[in-house]
């Protein structure tokens, strides 16, 4: 025997040997159980739940990390007003009231400009840009040190890609057409079109048919075909603007609240992340196989398709060039974020005007001639 092991008395070698064979038991399950707390969050979501892509997103982002913690962490996903409206949801998961959300970044305006940036920026990338941007081209560090500032962690968790410009109850023919317009339209977006003597109008997705209806707005804008389809606008604003150009490629985000996500175990982490990624995935793709067969619908059911001229589209760059000057010029993270997101936006398209627009190009003009 040893010199340095000493037997234990009779009691203890009973307590030792049920401690150990305890111990053996525990290591006989699942690494992946050991040490995982079982949560129970709730997530505030920024839509609806008559929009089955954007609500359905959460209803996914839970699903798949229930599935992957053998249902040790539970999410449930709320509708606005349940417990939080929409424009107050990054607040309320920043204050730990909700742990998490979804919605996109422009809710976070107030806040501080820079947000807006990171989901859909007037005249900024379109879908596959933006995911690139964030995944390989460094959005994700400069993000994560702005929302670090106010008590928040985002992941991409969806993209609708380019949006309709939106229903006219009078066709827009040139920038004069602007003047007094009173559009329903949020963000940035809202303050490019103000500068061309638009009136932005913050009227909420449910009331914009009654809107438009009795007059009290002239436009709206709101998401594509396949969401639009479900408000039946081509009845009271037939005239189908496009592209938003101040929604190229709107990314969302699923949120945290900085300090629950950092308490999290890093598997947690882990599996948060890899659904988020599944959920970005399966938003745009949904989008993309939906969109066309609702936009078949609507021009069938009246609605009345117009691109936005030239000249209003150039007035719109100018005017958006105009409120990031002003907006940098006053915040310097704004300008930091910017002058990257320009860098990299210009590279992308010098990349996609060789391959995918040519190709595209071509694609559109041989289904055109059948």
């Amino acid at each position: 025997m040893p010199p340095s092991f000493v037997r234990p008395p009779a009691g203890r070698r009973a307590f030792l040997s049920a401690g150990l064979g305890g111990a053996a038991a525990a290591l006989a399950v699942p690494a992946r159980a050991q040490g995982a707390p079982d949560l129970r969050w709730r997530l505030a979501c920024a839509y609806p739940k008559n929009l089955d892509i954007l609500f359905g997103a959460t209803e996914m982002l839970a699903r798949l990390v229930a599935e992957a913690t053998d249902g040790r962490f539970q999410i449930q996903p709320l509708g606005p007003g349940e417990p939080v409206a929409a424009a107050g949801l990054l607040d309320a998961v920043a204050a730990g009231t909700v742990e998490t959300g979804y919605g996109p970044a422009a809710l976070g305006l107030a806040k501080d400009p820079t947000f807006a940036l990171a989901g859909a920026l007037p005249f900024g990338l379109n879908a596959r840009g933006q995911a690139a941007w964030w995944l390989q081209g460094g959005a994700a560090e400069l993000f994560g040190e702005i929302f670090a500032k106010h008590g928040l962690v985002a992941l991409p968790a969806g993209n609708t890609g380019a949006q309709m410009g939106g229903w006219f109850r009078r066709e827009i023919k040139t920038v004069a057409d602007l003047q007094g317009l009173k559009l329903r339209i949020g963000g940035l977006g809202g303050q490019v079109l103000a500068k061309l003597g638009a009136v932005p109008q913050a009227t909420p997705g449910p009331e914009i048919y009654a809107a438009l209806e009795t007059k009290a707005i002239d436009a709206a804008e709101w998401i594509g075909p396949y969401d639009d389809e479900k408000l039946g606008l081509q009845k009271v604003a037939p005239t189908y603007h496009y592209p938003g150009f101040w929604e190229g490629g709107s990314m969302l985000h699923a949120w945290f609240n900085a300090e629950a996500w950092k308490g999290l175990p890093k598997s947690y982490r882990a599996i948060l992340q890899a659904a988020a990624a599944q959920v970005h995935s399966d938003v745009q793709a949904k989008y993309d196989a939906r969109n066309p067969r609702a936009l078949r619908r609507l021009v069938a059911g009246g609605a009345q398709l117009r691109p936005f001229p030239q000249e209003v589209m150039e007035a719109a760059l100018k005017s958006a060039n105009d409120v990031y000057g002003e907006i940098g010029a006053k915040n310097a993270d704004f300008k930091r974020v910017h002058e990257a997101l320009k860098t990299f936006r210009n590279e992308e398209y010098l990349w996609f005007q060789v391959a995918e627009y040519t190709y595209d190009n071509f694609m559109i003009r041989a289904r055109a001639r059948g």
